[in-house]
């Protein structure tokens, strides 16, 4: 963890914020969640990085001739508490799998800026708990319209859908299901070969 970081993780009046997230070593991986670093070590499985290529694949063929973009990881993600907060202030940054942006004027050099349509996480054993606490409350808050869980071990992806205020019931499919998107009219997956 970078010196700074292991600091300010420490206190707890005191957040990290996106300014000290770019002055961290470009050879590591971080993010950070309303002020706490997280560190994105170890790399992912192999598994886990079939399934992000192929779902990738697949999202990109979709919207290939499209205003909507999709993006891999490592991508940031910058969720800003409010509207005024300057870019540099910014307590949350993460990294998902895989992100849908429909809105392309969130998108700059630096990646994201607020929230995207569409983010994916594939479960890993060092952040599943993360994925499905921490990121579920943290992407329902910011209103990111649909929440994929992928489970590479059981192989289910459980789909979180913006409803209001909140995330309605999740919709769980099994490989043998098709995914089919609300925010992507016409996309069709079958999850049998996202584990073929």
């Amino acid at each position: 963890m970078p010196p700074l970081a292991k600091k300010l993780n420490k206190k707890s009046d005191e957040k990290l914020r996106y300014a000290n997230y770019l002055s961290w070593p470009d050879d590591e991986r971080w993010e950070i969640i309303e002020g706490v670093a997280y560190d994105m070590s170890p790399a992912p499985s192999t598994e886990h990085q079939g399934i992000s290529f192929k779902l990738s694949g697949i999202l990109y063929a979709f919207l290939k001739d499209k205003k909507r973009k999709a993006f891999a990881a490592p991508f940031d993600v910058r969720l800003a508490e409010t509207k005024d907060e300057p870019d540099e202030e910014i307590k949350t940054v993460v990294q998902p799998d895989i992100v849908v942006v429909c809105d392309q004027d969130k998108l700059d050099k630096r990646g994201c800026l607020g929230a995207p349509d569409i983010t994916v996480e594939i479960l890993s054993p060092s952040t599943s708990y993360k994925d499905q606490t921490e990121k579920l409350l943290l992407y329902e808050k910011h209103g990111i319209k649909e929440y994929w869980i992928v489970n590479p071990d059981a192989k289910y992806v459980m789909i979180y859908r913006f409803e209001g205020v909140k995330y309605g019931k999740p919709e769980y499919l099994t490989e043998n299901d098709i995914l089919e998107s609300r925010v992507l009219e016409g996309l069709k997956i079958d999850l049998s070969e996202v584990w073929a």
